[in-house]
């Protein structure tokens, strides 16, 4: 089944559920709406890539926590312009970072993120950005499973990752590995922070051997498959049900981090034979020719019917544009990765629009 077909046999899904989205809106409102407009009333989404000498934020010699599959300049890169742009937004300016701002306003707090490996590229990023402001500062890190975190202890502030790609459970039954998408108990463990940063996607595409489960559970009914963007809608529910249950606006800000595109296929961009690979400048275009992500899609249904304040940090477009910024050739595996970022690089970019989102 072509994934054209698929998108439109979702779209009829979302469809079905209209009607009471509608109702529910009228009922009660549209808290994660609100909660996703910056106060400045920018919207710093909006915008485009300009060329700016002073980048990159930090240099990767200077930043020890890279992790090898992103630090693409040791990797050999040898282009080096792809470091020089920054995200301008159309209508404001998107503050610049400031490590030392950063860290006295969360003095003593906890900031996680939760997700996949695009949680990992943009935690990364955020440590290092910090290191840059304060190179000398005291840190301890730990890697306990599927946790890992670093605390800048002059000022108390952890910084957390939590990695489960799908954020719903994946556990072991009889009939093989199941991933359940209507459970979540790792949820446990995102209990008691200051900051979550939600992320979850490219996992739900992987088919074949790349595929870490045999069943999908909703209930007591197992499936072989299912349309990847219904499962992906069930489980972000499944998701937005646990913020609902258990996060307190008042003691935590929760954040989902946006769709991340990949650059596998030059038709995204109107040129179809190529890849990410040798690409070195963003897409200039007016508009990016893919379109949206069905996915982007999925997230924006499931934050219009969420009744605790979600914020998103809407990186999809930006991202898009970003066919250079990839590892592609550089990942130092040999292989070719157009689904994860540099560092230094664009999840720099997208640690600035959270830390806009949190001084605003």
């Amino acid at each position: 089944m072509g994934f054209g077909f698929k998108s439109l046999f979702f779209s009829l899904f979302l469809c079905s559920i209209q009607a009471k989205d509608e109702h529910d809106h009228n009922i009660n409102g549209n808290s994660s709406a609100i909660a996703r407009k910056l106060g400045s009333g920018c919207n710093f989404f909006q915008g485009k890539w300009v060329y700016d000498a002073s980048y990159p934020l930090y240099d990767y010699s200077t930043c020890s926590s890279i992790d090898p599959g992103f630090n693409c300049q040791k990797n050999g890169r040898p282009d080096k312009l792809y470091l020089k742009y920054r995200w301008q937004p159309f209508s404001c300016e998107l503050p610049r970072f400031n490590g030392v701002n950063f860290l006295e306003r969360w003095r003593g707090k906890k900031i996680m993120f939760v997700g996949d490996s695009l949680s990992f590229n943009m935690w990364e990023s955020l440590i290092c950005m910090i290191h840059a402001w304060v190179p000398n500062a005291k840190t301890t890190s730990i890697i306990k499973g599927p946790l890992r975190s670093i605390t800048f202890k002059d000022y108390g502030v952890q910084l957390l990752l939590y990695r489960t790609p799908y954020l719903v459970d994946m556990v072991n039954e009889n009939a093989g590995r199941v991933l359940k998408l209507d459970s979540i108990q790792d949820g446990i463990v995102w209990r008691g922070m200051d900051v979550l940063i939600f992320n979850s996607w490219h996992w739900w595409t992987h088919t074949g051997n790349s595929q870490p489960w045999d069943y999908m559970r909703e209930g007591n009914q197992l499936y072989r498959d299912m349309n990847r963007l219904i499962a992906y809608y069930k489980g972000l529910t499944t998701w937005a049900r646990w913020v609902n249950l258990n996060v307190d606006p008042s003691k935590t800000k929760v954040f989902f981090q946006g769709i991340s595109p990949t650059h596998y296929q030059g038709k995204d961009w109107n040129a179809p034979a190529k890849s990410c690979k040798g690409e070195t400048q963003p897409f200039f275009g007016v508009s990016y020719p893919a379109g949206t992500s069905p996915a982007a899609e999925v997230v924006n249904k499931v934050l219009s019917r969420i009744e605790k304040p979600v914020y998103l940090l809407d990186v999809m477009k930006l991202s898009q544009y970003r066919k250079d910024a990839h590892p592609a050739a550089y990942d130092g595996s040999g292989g070719l990765d157009c689904s994860h970022w540099c560092l230094p690089g664009l999840p720099d970019t997208w640690n600035q629009l959270l830390y806009a989102a949190l001084v605003s």
